[in-house]
């Protein structure tokens, strides 16, 4: 992704929203096609490139525009790197994050297919939100990455009177002080759009599930998580879809791989799009993957992450093999840690 400042024609990889020059406005260019014009071979270990040998690309764009990939797979001068779009539904789609989510929300939704949205379509956002704290904490969903999935919906089309952004408390804390502490009640006041406190909604018996009303009635469910590190936490967002007391008592009865099963079968089609970009270990220690998922199937995003991230693995992903999940945009091998 570039910026163009349209007066006196500087272009800049940084979204820096003014240009520094004459203070002009700058406007997105995207990249569609890349071809690769200088390679290097490194093959000495790094701390943080420690798998060897690895290629570093040059690329540049059908406007001339230049930027390095790294790269396992070698590629020769003058060839070019695209993606063939995916209608598979347990495919899942990986991006680096450069400087802003913007770019890595709109490639890894293409890879996928892209998503079909109108003036009139209803969207209900799922963020993580779980904890009353601070942004950097990343305990919860980031501002920043809600605000740029709701630019992502905003370009695409949608009407911010047909978007709400939902959760619930499953704890004595209200959920109203986690939207505040984490920022994201801003961001749906900036935006305008409805925040939803799901437990004062409705929610209706579907076998021996209670399940929000709110799901039946929208046009399309995009789950929101913040990834962590030894968590299933993509799979276990949609659990904030049913009625506390009957998710307790679930969870009392039955395992949440059991429980998970059983609402993926009573729920439309929901697109998960996952947030790696600073994640919390098992430590609670934030890490730097700079890193966006995305995919139809909540457990494969949650078991490649586990993979990229070698934690521990949750038992509500057991069942999930790894070398059956196929992967789009950036190879499992270039983003491990």
């Amino acid at each position: 992704m570039f910026f163009e400042c349209k007066n006196c024609k500087k272009i800049w990889q940084h979204n820096i929203e003014k240009c520094p020059l004459c203070f002009s406005p700058l406007e997105r260019i995207r990249s569609r096609k890349a071809k690769v014009i200088d390679i290097a071979k490194v093959q000495i270990p790094s701390l943080f490139h420690p798998k060897v040998p690895y290629f570093i690309l040059v690329l540049e764009d059908e406007e001339g525009n230049k930027w390095i990939q790294k790269s396992f797979k070698e590629y020769k001068i003058g060839e070019e790197i695209s993606f063939q779009a995916t209608k598979d539904k347990k495919t899942v789609a990986i991006w680096k994050v450069k400087y802003d989510f913007l770019e890595a929300i709109e490639r890894v939704v293409e890879f996928l297919g892209g998503i079909k949205i109108s003036q009139n379509s209803k969207i209900l956002i799922l963020p993580t939100l779980i904890s009353a704290s601070h942004p950097y904490f990343r305990e919860n969903t980031s501002p920043q990455f809600l605000e740029n999935v709701l630019k992502f919906l905003l370009e695409s089309g949608a009407k911010p009177e047909n978007i709400k952004v939902a959760s619930q408390s499953f704890d004595e804390i209200d959920i109203s002080a986690k939207a505040q502490k984490s920022k994201l009640l801003k961001v749906c006041q900036n935006f305008k759009v409805l925040p939803l406190n799901l437990a004062e909604a409705k929610f209706v018996k579907r076998g021996d599930l209670e399940i929000s009303k709110e799901v039946f009635e929208t046009d399309l469910i995009l789950n929101l998580p913040i990834l962590k590190m030894g968590k299933a936490q993509a799979t276990e967002n949609i659990f904030v879809l049913l009625k506390k007391e009957n998710f307790l008592a679930q969870k009392y009865l039955v395992s949440e791989k059991e429980i998970f099963e059983k609402l993926k079968k009573e729920i439309p089609e929901f697109l998960t799009i996952a947030e790696a970009k600073e994640v919390q270990d098992e430590r609670k220690f934030v890490l730097r993957l700079n890193l966006v998922f995305a995919s139809f199937s909540p457990q494969n995003l949650d078991r490649l992450f586990i993979e990229i991230t070698k934690s521990k693995l949750p038992e509500i992903l057991t069942d999930v093999k790894i070398e059956e999940i196929s992967v789009l945009g950036r190879e499992i091998e270039e983003v491990k840690i």
